[in-house]
């Protein structure tokens, strides 16, 4: 009987554990499965690539990275923008001297904004109160007062030989443009949309970015080999960074201290550590003309146009090797996708 009673109680004891541990693995399993739906959730699941010499959008799906559609959008489209409440992509068609409206998770084009005269490159100043069209045809900058998609001229700017990218000071009351073919760069004040000043660079100046804290500017100079460090408040060169030939734009890692720069004759992607002002790593044995680039908001995958190649760069970051490439329209230039990395 006390034999008995013992077994008896050890297979209850036993069958609760298993019970209870059951219920762990499966509450445990159904965690993960939440988590990695949750991941998979925050992916990106549209690529809209830019096809400035064919005046059409690539729409690839992520997943199985394929072009599923190419649409007509205007005359030389090469930079986009998403509008401040992050729903609604603009395409600045250049050539067509407009800018078209799209559903950056569909693709759907749903509207234009006619009489944007020659976008070239594109950007909302930091409060959203002012948008920057930079001119590079006609050496002007259009400034814009902004309420998200509704904009209304404040001021053209002529400046010198082919306003190229825009930069802008955190609190939104300067925004530079390089200036390619004079080798320059310019501060307008936008409150009164006044030209600050114009500085000497190096040959063919052409992507900005503003380092954390507002502390120096990087100038991707593509007629050269590097990117010159800038201290904007003293109009004076820092120091220059070799990267790479045809050092030419920039985006950032996500983390607040690194930044890529794309170089497009040397067909490579450098990583520069913006707290030291160092080039940290490269990416190499990519197709020609690395251009524009995008980040997958878990921070491991980069995606690059390949302007020279007709094609899109797949990369891990992590191993910083390329993974694969895709076919798409003539000189692709912009990229998007929607959810991404923090631009920081």
């Amino acid at each position: 009987m006390y034999t008995f009673i013992k077994i008896r109680g050890f297979r209850t004891i036993a069958t609760s554990a298993l019970l209870a541990l059951l219920l762990v693995n499966q509450n445990a399993f159904a965690q993960a499965s939440n988590a990695v739906a949750s991941v998979a959730a925050n992916q990106p699941k549209l690529a809209v690539i830019l096809n400035s010499g064919e005046a059409s959008i690539s729409l690839i799906d992520m997943p199985t990275r394929q072009v599923i559609k190419t649409i007509p959008v205007g005359k030389e489209p090469h930079h986009l923008m998403l509008t401040p409440d992050q729903k609604t992509l603009l395409i600045a068609n250049a050539a067509g001297n407009d800018v078209a409206l799209m559903n950056p998770t569909t693709g759907e084009l749903t509207g234009r904004i006619p009489n944007i005269i020659d976008p070239y490159q594109i950007g909302y100043s930091p409060n959203h109160k002012w948008f920057v069209a930079n001119g590079n045809r006609l050496d002007r900058v259009d400034i814009y007062t902004a309420d998200g998609a509704n904009l209304k001229l404040a001021k053209t700017v002529k400046l010198a030989k082919t306003p190229s990218h825009i930069a802008f000071t955190a609190d939104s009351k300067i925004a530079f443009i390089t200036l390619q073919d004079s080798n320059e760069l310019a501060a307008i004040d936008l409150e009164t949309q006044n030209i600050l000043w114009v500085m000497p660079t190096g040959k063919v100046p052409a992507g900005l970015w503003m380092t954390p804290g507002d502390q120096y500017l990087l100038v991707g100079i593509t007629g050269e080999d590097n990117v010159q460090v800038i201290d904007w408040k003293n109009r004076k060169e820092v120091k220059r960074i070799p990267t790479g030939k045809g050092a030419h734009n920039f985006r950032p890692l996500g983390d607040k201290k690194h930044v890529f720069v794309s170089n497009r004759i040397a067909s490579t992607i450098s990583l520069i550590n913006m707290q030291t002002l160092e080039k940290v790593g490269d990416i190499t044995g990519l197709p020609a003309g690395p251009d524009d680039m995008e980040i997958t908001p878990d921070g491991k995958t980069l995606w690059v146009t390949l302007r020279f190649s007709k094609k899109v760069g797949v990369i891990d970051i992590p191993t910083m090797k390329l993974v694969t490439v895709i076919p798409v329209g003539k000189s692709p230039h912009g990229v998007f996708f929607t959810p991404r990395a923090g631009w920081e």
